[in-house]
């Protein structure tokens, strides 16, 4: 059993990580800037580093996940100095802590920071071809990636890096900032308008999946290590289909929705490698989308009495 803190772990798949590893039986504690009714969890703001230090001064933590980050795209454009500040000096601040504290990291940044590129996504692609990200969201995440590195260089900090991909499920609520996945099914579900981009292809993985590989690291930590994390290359699928499954599941037509051809400042098509993912943390995703959605489905219903 090790000491794990969660930064971010009320958000989305910092929910599903802390259950995944309290269940593994580690010491869990979880900070975000929401409240949270558990005594082992702290209301912080990551980018204050005084509210930070308060928390290192009281507990030797052994691995920290550092998820909190504002996320997505146009969120990004609307919220732009919520997210360079987040993103960028709290992963300043988390690091600072890292080189007085000495604990391990695992950053999130997200496959966000492909960019443009329209190849095969393998982790070394970043230090191979010059990208364009193309917003800030996936800037700030490059950034922080580079933040990480320059520690690790200069201070011996020890982190390893994921680049999650269109990760979703349960505690995903819903917001017009989130995914594809939940403004389908909450729209869908309160027969509210939606648009689908047609061509446009992605890889999802259910987040159970997600949060088992990520509960594996602290058993197979490789400092330096980076990587893609995401469901099966096979599983590409069109984003009309994901629509399409919604639609379906719901008993509902298609009346709501707005077919167009392509989504600007996106890569139509992201094509992800997560062989290194298998090979040193065997991910092994065992939730088909259709699966999937269902059950998210089920647990969007309960949430919003639907």
């Amino acid at each position: 059993m090790v000491k794990i803190l969660v930064t971010g772990g009320k958000g989305f798949i910092g929910t599903n990580l802390t259950a995944e590893l309290k269940k593994r039986g580690h010491e869990v504690w979880t900070l975000d800037i929401l409240h949270g009714e558990d005594i082992n969890h702290f209301r912080i703001d990551v980018s204050s580093h005084w509210q930070l230090e308060g928390v290192f001064e009281k507990h030797k933590f052994d691995y920290v996940y550092h998820l909190a980050a504002e996320y997505g795209r146009w969120n990004g454009e609307d919220h732009y100095d919520n997210l360079w500040t987040t993103n960028t000096i709290g992963t300043k601040n988390i690091l600072r802590l890292q080189e007085k504290y000495k604990f391990r990291q695992i950053f999130f940044s997200s496959c966000e920071v492909y960019g443009d590129y329209d190849g095969i996504m393998s982790e070394d692609i970043m230090e191979k071809v010059p990208i364009q990200q193309m917003n800030d969201y996936a800037l700030s995440k490059w950034v922080g990636e580079l933040q990480v590195l320059n520690s690790a260089k200069m201070f011996r900090t020890e982190t390893v890096r994921v680049r999650p991909l269109n990760c979703y499920g349960p505690h995903e609520y819903y917001s017009p900032y989130r995914g594809v996945i939940p403004i389908f099914v909450y729209r869908a579900l309160t027969n509210m308008p939606y648009t689908v981009y047609k061509g446009h292809k992605r890889i999802f993985d259910y987040v159970e999946d997600t949060c088992k590989t990520l509960a594996n690291i602290v058993d197979n930590f490789i400092p330096g290590e980076v990587y893609n994390l995401g469901s099966k290359e096979e599983w590409i699928t069109d984003i009309k289909y994901i629509s399409n499954l919604v639609l379906k599941y719901l008993g509902k037509d298609d009346r709501n929705v707005t077919y167009k051809e392509i989504e600007p400042f996106t890569t139509k098509i992201k094509r992800v490698d997560f062989s290194k993912i298998r090979r040193d943390l065997k991910h092994n995703s065992e939730t088909t989308i259709e699966e999937g959605i269902k059950k998210y489905i089920e647990w969007m219903k309960k949430v919003y009495n639907k």
